[in-house]
């Protein structure tokens, strides 16, 4: 007979044989023995383990409490490179210290904020750290000194695209049946037609002549047609309707278009201007117009159709009747119309030039938009940064806003057409312009950075240089 043992402490089994009953005790005994100690052992691995996930989980706690405390924070969000305009002050929330920094910076340190303004222009460095250690470096780059005067008037805006607009098909009832020649040719909704037999055309008075002549020739009309990025050639045979002596092209087409907006700013010194804060499109093809010419003029609002939930809101608004020209278009892109004004427009209010402020100088939390809500006032209504996007990148949702102020609620339910363009303002910056609502909550809407506008309207605020370091 054998009896089986675990000796805890090697991890084997022992098999001890049995030579008479008077040996079993004996046996039996150590067996007892040593299972007390392998319980031992293990109640001293399970503390072990205890103590392990303990201070773990301790760890894990302390971990996650860092994460929220105020100081690694603001350590965490310490910007590793910033832009600032000459004169312009920037304020940082850090607890660090500042140990140097070059002569292009002024440094100014109090109750964990560090205030940078640009003394001259150029690059340098701040270096940041606690009790004389480094630990932080950042790159300033100092801008040439700029400020842009705000707008918030309403205006009329009207363009003219380049060529005639396609913006659809229509049937001509020939003796042979209903055709349209137009779609036979392979001309598309949204195409521009900018050419016809080698002919520049730049409206649609100067169309009829030509198709009247090809029609009676009996031949068809060569045109260049612009889709997209894209310039194609088609043939298009015009015909003529049963009873009438005219032929046709079975096209719906369109060379001009209008509407109201904002002025979002103009550059005191250069004139150029910028508005609307989106791109025009055709109300009928949806495509962006591509624009020829244009002018901007005064406008009037004359009443508002209120916001709601799932139906937004208009200014309605009609051309100042002495239809005062203001300036011209020359670009019309995702960030709005662009163009020169013919001579400086007062807001009645805001006339003074202002700081620039950058994607990266935006803050969640309260905000100012200037706009018209009746007649030709310029009026100032709070609103609130919801979320403000740093970019590095033109992207025209940069900031999602709301509108708080209890008259602009009251009086348009929020954001409505014809605000867009209307300039957004903090701490005493521009910092952006309105450019859509949310359909299903006219409270709220999207607004596009200033710089991105500044850059479509070719007003430069960085160096080739700079505008390097920018994008790296």
């Amino acid at each position: 007979m054998k009896i089986l043992i675990y000796q805890g402490r090697t991890g084997h089994f022992l098999y001890l044989p049995v030579i008479n009953d008077s040996f079993q005790g004996y046996i039996i005994d150590t067996a007892m023995m040593e299972v007390q100690v392998g319980s031992e052992e293990s109640e001293s691995n399970l503390k072990n383990g205890m103590i392990k996930k303990a201070v773990g989980a301790f760890l894990l706690v302390l971990l996650f409490s860092a994460a929220f405390y105020p100081p690694l924070q603001q350590y965490v969000h310490t910007p590793a490179d910033v832009f600032v305009f000459e004169s312009q002050e920037l304020a940082l929330d850090t607890p660090l210290q500042v140990l140097d920094s070059d002569d292009a910076i002024d440094v100014f340190s109090q109750d964990n904020q560090t205030t940078l303004t640009g003394a001259k222009p150029g690059s340098g460095k701040i270096h940041l750290g606690v009790a004389g250690f480094p630990l932080k470096a950042m790159d300033v780059t100092v801008l040439p000194e700029k400020k842009i005067i705000p707008g918030g008037q309403s205006i009329g805006v009207r363009v003219h695209t380049q060529g005639v607009l396609v913006v659809g098909h229509h049937l001509v009832d020939t003796e042979k049946g209903a055709r349209s020649p137009g779609e036979k040719a392979g001309v598309e909704v949204g195409d521009m037609i900018t050419s016809m037999n080698g002919k520049e055309i730049k409206d649609m008075s100067e169309i009829t002549g030509i198709v009247q002549a090809a029609g009676k020739e009996g031949r068809p009309i060569k045109l260049k047609v612009k889709r997209g990025e894209e310039t194609l050639n088609r043939e298009l045979m015009p015909l003529k309707a049963k009873g009438e002596h005219s032929y046709r092209l079975g096209l719906y087409i369109r060379d001009s278009a209008a509407g109201v907006g904002t002025l979002t700013f103009y550059d005191p010194d250069s004139k150029k201007y910028g508005a609307l804060g989106h791109v025009i499109s055709d109300m009928d093809t949806k495509e962006p117009i591509h624009v020829n010419d244009g002018e901007i003029l005064s406008s009037r609002v004359t009443s508002i159709e209120k916001g709601l939930n799932g139906e937004p809101g208009e200014k309605l608004a009609r051309f100042s009747s002495e239809r005062k020209v203001l300036g011209d278009i020359n670009k019309n892109s995702a960030f709005g119309i662009f163009g020169t004004l013919n001579a400086p427009i007062l807001n009645g209010g805001w006339d003074e030039p202002m700081e620039i402020g950058l994607s990266d100088q935006v803050k969640e939390g309260p905000a100012e938009i200037l706009t018209v809500v009746n007649g030709e006032e310029v009026e100032k209504f709070s609103i609130e940064i919801v979320n403000s996007t740093v970019q590095k990148f033109p992207a025209t949702k940069g900031m999602v806003i709301k509108v708080t102020d209890p008259k602009l609620l009251e009086t348009t339910g929020g954001i409505v057409q014809g605000m867009s363009g209307s300039p957004i303002i903090q701490d005493g910056k521009i910092i952006g312009a309105v450019t859509h609502v949310f359909v299903n909550d006219p409270t709220s809407g999207y607004a596009c950075h200033i710089e991105w506008m500044l850059q479509e309207a070719d007003v430069d605020i960085y160096q080739s240089d700079t505008n390097e370091a920018k994008a790296s």
